[in-house]
């Protein structure tokens, strides 16, 4: 398969991973949308590994993956206390923690 095919797919992706971050409220589904655009990136990355045969940026995608599962592990867990708190997910409401 040619690369432009992944190059658009990972563009899809990226885009639609930066429309909901900038778009929602939902704390949730902009952590989604950021690990979207993560995925979009490894993508990319595994694309061009092929397309070259070097396998050093297969190697970075799979520590790219580890980082990825331990910023969901943090980053869910804030996202559990902040509903422990205010019992809601809106990002518009974390102001209120600062008091």
């Amino acid at each position: 398969m040619p690369i432009q095919y992944y190059l658009f797919l990972s563009l899809a992706l990226f885009c639609i991973g930066i429309m909901g971050t900038l778009m929602r409220r939902n704390a949730i589904i902009i952590f989604m949308c950021i690990e979207l655009m993560l995925n979009a990136v490894n993508l990319l990355l595994v694309a061009f590994s092929k397309m070259y045969g070097d396998a050093s940026a297969q190697i970075f995608v799979f520590f790219n993956m580890v980082v990825a599962a331990a910023e969901v592990s943090v980053g869910l867990a804030v996202i559990v206390m902040m509903y422990r708190k205010v019992h809601s997910v809106d990002i518009n409401i974390l102001n209120r923690l600062k008091h």
